[in-house]
């Protein structure tokens, strides 16, 4: 018979295998979306519960730049609202002067304001009002410290789909914004062409808080896209603030306990805030570790995978 030609079975154990992982690539052998990229983030530990990584998306995303990202784990960290007026202060503080106020271990700019220092959205301290006013178009909300313990420390609300009143509000600590990127995948930002620095809070899937700030300008769609496409982990992201105004920074003790090595450099000196012009901010973001945990952070582990 033909089948029992050596070449001829060679040929048909050959055309078999060939099926075989077609069928395989078929099912789901397909690399998903983005996964490829999201594998490519590695993160180094500043201390327990928080990582840090410089992550460069040129190759899938030509038009933005590298981003410092820090993932904070709200469990073993708190959130808090500082704005100058509050703290009885006659200007607003650059961000090191805030630093140096509030002794938080980072610290990032909290989100818009007008020419007159005034903050653009609501905004409130242990749950009083710092002064601004619900936005009736703005759809992001900071959101921390709960008032209820079966809720999670911190998120990222989207007031478009989840409701938060002033007067019995659910969070202490709040910082209205725009929203970049929904839980739907949606962008909820137009292309304006515009482009800036740019400050980010997002939520992972995880229950993770990531403080996103490009090292250079960016429009804030082309952010949202690539954070979308190449961070399926992020579950919705909030744009705090653009421009000179966006900023973060790190403790000296913090960054003292990671050991420096030549792989930090980047987003080192970005922690430290050397870089960049540093103009006053009316009010701020602080992330302290809760009561009963501080300390003096422990040194850095060497650069792993994501997890905490």
């Amino acid at each position: 018979m033909l089948d029992n030609h050596p070449q001829t079975s060679r040929l048909v154990q050959r055309l078999k295998c060939l099926c075989a992982c077609l069928i395989t690539l078929c099912i789901g052998g397909f690399p998903q979306a983005g996964s490829a990229a999201a594998s490519e983030v590695s993160w180094e530990r500043l201390t327990a519960g928080i990582q840090v990584t410089i992550w460069n998306p040129v190759k899938a995303c030509p038009q933005v730049p590298a981003l410092l990202i820090l993932q904070v784990d709200p469990e073993r960290f708190r959130f808090s609202i500082y704005h100058f007026r509050d703290e009885g202060l006659h200007a607003p503080l650059s961000i090191h002067e805030w630093q140096q106020r509030t002794d938080a271990y980072v610290l990032f700019n909290a989100g818009l304001f007008r020419e007159d220092y005034s903050y653009l959205g609501l905004l409130l301290k242990e749950g009083r009002s710092l002064g601004g006013k619900k936005h009736h178009s703005w759809q992001g909300l900071f959101a921390a410290e709960p008032t209820d313990s079966r809720l999670r420390k911190a998120r990222v609300l989207d007031l478009a789909f989840e409701g938060f009143t002033e007067d019995a509000p659910t969070y202490r600590e709040a910082a209205q914004s725009l929203m970049l990127l929904d839980r739907t995948g949606k962008l909820r930002v137009r292309d304006s062409g515009k482009r800036a620095h740019q400050t980010v809070v997002a939520e992972d899937g995880e229950g993770a808080i990531l403080v996103i700030k490009t090292v250079d300008i960016v429009s804030l769609h082309h952010l949202a896209d690539c954070l979308h496409q190449q961070m399926p982990s992020i579950q919705q992201a909030m744009a705090m603030d653009g421009g000179s105004s966006s900023d973060v920074i790190a403790s000296p003790d913090l960054l003292h306990a990671a050991q420096e090595m030549t792989a930090q450099a980047g987003w080192r000196s970005l922690l430290e805030g050397d870089m960049g012009l540093h103009i006053g901010l009316p009010a701020v973001i602080g992330i302290s570790p809760r009561a009963g945990t501080r300390g003096m952070p422990s040194a850095a582990a060497s650069p792993s995978s994501r997890g905490r």
